[in-house]
């Protein structure tokens, strides 16, 4: 039975909030009236204010009157122009037919892919909104509206914060339907699903819920679709708004939900079991459900050798290790425990800390809060001025601080080491956490000495396991133990090796490899079973 299954879900608190929009809720019963002028007042009342507001008049077939409405920020004008105006004003219509006039022009006229007939007033708001353009006719109770929107968007280039040496450059930009063709060239099969929903009732905001039919368990792509459902809020702005809300621990400072640019990385998740949110207007997808071993993976690892790549790994995993604990275990060794460390190394310490007027314990925690203020000015200044001005803390103020007497050495080069380690972490948001956690672990240390660092770890690793994704333990392959998983977590396994796809993603097809490559990988060697 999978783990949600055993689990069940928080309901995610719902805010309350006003009506979707007053103007549409009021014109939902409305419908278009047949004198063009009538309809074209009531849409006009809604947006006289709107500098992007425009109109053009035209006759159809050179003798029926029609008016084009749409947002001019936000449309084609090429499109309306010879894909709609041109060609109805060329086109001659039937002499005689019982059809409708938008009826005839939808089945023997237009050309255009997409398009609808519509009588309701707020639906074609909405439709003008979203960068469509309306054609009202004389003497018609249906309207037409066009899909003219054109979006103003960026080249499709490699992620600033996730960049490889060897691997694909595109990346996911702010266009949802751009994002699923990413996604949709990597698996050009028929069993991709690209599910869309809208969530914000003021900003209607559209996801897209992607997953392989026939690998991912139907129960998480349910739980995904509950989740997102119960979400009740007036604007969803970034991914991280929906994060937020589908978490299963809103308190821990772990992440839950996975984030990437890449769309090889959301694709190998899916190909795993896994499900991927896009949300229109940001380059994030989300990737549910999320382990700890994945935060410090990349793309890149399955893109080289696997020595190298489980070397890298290890070393990662340690750099990790050592950001979170070395300034705390410097704090215990030298307030409690000197004897942990041999004597000519606690008399160098020693005589580094002559003159400094604050304990240990203080002097790392204000060495810790300056490096964060550093890099926190460093993240938001331009990018011009960023560069200068860490390489300007670093130097500049901490030979300062030394020399003034505020610091030890020795602590500044323990301060710049952890801080080094944090940045060997591919996830941000995840080495964030670690950051974080050093503070509660040096007040630990410098108030019990390794006693009180040894409980601080351990309140962090039992955290770490009670910790659920979807269902799914945070901490597993390892914990629960799973054979097949750990292949791909310390070290990264010989492809041919991994030849199952992980187990807590409960997927419906289990194997990743077919008959051939197993049997392949057997006469070459491979002891696995």
């Amino acid at each position: 039975m999978s783990f949600w299954k055993k689990r069940q879900t928080k309901q995610p608190r719902k805010l309350i909030s006003k009506p979707d929009s007053p103007i549409l809720d009021t014109t939902k019963s409305q419908t278009i009236d047949n004198e063009i002028k009538v309809t074209l007042e009531q849409i006009k009342k809604i947006f006289q204010k709107d500098v992007d507001f425009a109109t053009r008049e035209f006759q159809i077939a050179h003798k029926i009157p029609a008016v084009a409405v749409f947002i001019s920020s936000l449309v084609d004008p090429d499109k309306i122009n010879q894909d709609i105006i041109q060609c109805l004003q060329d086109k001659p219509l039937p002499k005689e037919t019982s059809k409708r006039i938008t009826q005839t022009i939808l089945e023997d006229i237009i050309s255009h892919c997409n398009v609808v007939e519509e009588m309701q007033l707020s639906t074609m708001l909405e439709g003008i909104l979203r960068g469509k353009t309306v054609i009202l006719i004389e003497g018609e109770l249906h309207s037409l509206i066009f899909d003219t929107y054109k979006p103003e968007k960026r080249s499709s280039i490699q992620p600033e914060t996730e960049r490889v040496v060897r691997g694909p450059r595109d990346g996911f930009i702010e266009q949802m339907m751009t994002n699923i063709s990413l996604l949709r060239y990597r698996l050009p099969v028929p069993e991709f699903r690209a599910e869309q929903m809208e969530i914000g009732e003021i900003t209607k905001t559209r996801i897209a819920i992607c997953y392989m039919d026939g690998i991912a368990s139907k129960e998480l792509v349910e739980e995904v679709r509950k989740r997102l459902s119960d979400i009740t809020i007036d604007r969803i702005l970034d991914a991280g708004y929906i994060e937020g809300f589908i978490q299963d621990n809103k308190y821990s400072p772990f992440p839950q939900i996975q984030n990437t640019e890449r769309p090889d990385k959301a694709v190998g998740n899916i190909l795993e079991g896994r499900v991927v949110i896009l949300v229109d207007g940001t380059p994030f997808a989300l990737i549910a459900p999320a382990t700890f071993n994945q935060f410090y993976h990349t793309s890149e690892d399955y893109n080289e050798r696997w020595l190298m790549t489980s070397t890298i790994r290890i070393i990662r995993f340690m750099a990790l290790i050592f950001s979170l604990t070395f300034s705390s275990f410097y704090v215990t060794v030298l307030s409690y425990h000197p004897e942990l460390i041999p004597a000519q190394f606690v008399v160098a310490a020693a005589s580094g800390r002559v003159g400094v007027p604050f304990p240990v314990a203080v002097e790392v925690l204000l060495m810790e809060a300056a490096m964060e203020i550093l890099r926190e000015a460093t993240v938001r200044m331009p990018q011009q001025v960023g560069g200068a001005l860490s390489i300007v803390g670093v130097l500049v103020v901490g030979q300062a601080a030394v020399q003034a007497g505020f610091v030890s050495p020795i602590t500044v080069v323990i301060i710049a080491m952890s801080t080094i380690g944090s940045f060997a972490t591919p996830s941000y948001n995840a080495a964030t956490a670690f950051r974080l956690l050093r503070f509660p672990l040096i007040v630990l240390a410098g108030s019990f000495g390794l006693l009180g660092l040894a409980v601080g770890l351990m309140l962090v690793i039992n955290h770490m396991v009670s910790l659920r994704s979807f269902g799914v333990p945070y901490m597993s392959p390892v914990a629960p133990g799973n054979f097949e998983g750990i292949k791909d977590t310390f070290i990264r396994a010989p492809l041919n090796w991994m030849r199952k796809r992980p187990a807590e993603t409960n997927p419906q097809s289990a194997g990743r490899l077919n008959a051939k490559n197993n049997s392949s990988s057997d006469k070459g060697g491979n002891s696995d079973g």
